[in-house]
């Protein structure tokens, strides 16, 4: 079984946004037994509430589920159970690596999935409100980590 956590702020719009894109591209190839998906927060203003309203606006607008999706914050326990740590932005893999403590987080940050765009992070739609352009960012990288994954893990 391949494990992906998708990090952003407070996970409340750009993790949970990756983590029901990236279920339902699994469930449309027909891998949820192979790959499973979640997602965290580096900050705790929102644990336990449900994807923002924009997050689920976008969701609902192309038939992706966000079910029993809650806000939680990253977990020191992650670092071994994640065989892929996904990052929206450079903050958040800093406050990972501070979680990590002595482990040697590997991370992977979303936009290096798309290099051929110039935006380094995928933007916080939270302050931008945004959500169209990082549902398509989201869209499009999680096209790339699927088959990333399919590639190096699934057989």
């Amino acid at each position: 079984m391949v494990s992906v956590l998708f990090v952003c702020l407070g996970n409340i719009c750009r993790s949970p946004m990756a983590e029901a894109v990236l279920r339902h591209k699994i469930a449309e190839r027909g891998l949820t037994r192979q790959i499973t998906v979640d997602s965290a927060g580096t900050g705790n203003w929102h644990i336990g509430k449900a994807p923002h309203e924009g997050t689920r606006r976008i969701l609902d607008a192309n038939g992706i589920s966000y079910e029993n999706m809650a806000a939680r914050i990253v977990r020191s326990s992650d670092f071994e159970q994640f065989d892929y740590i996904v990052c929206m932005d450079q903050s958040n893999g800093a406050n990972v690596r501070k979680v990590a403590g002595g482990e040697e987080a590997e991370l992977l940050f979303f936009m290096d999935l798309l290099p051929h765009e110039k935006l380094r992070e995928v933007p916080d739609p939270y302050f931008t409100g945004n959500f169209e352009q990082v549902y398509e960012l989201i869209n499009a990288g999680c096209d790339v980590l699927l088959e990333r994954i399919i590639h190096e893990q699934v057989e």
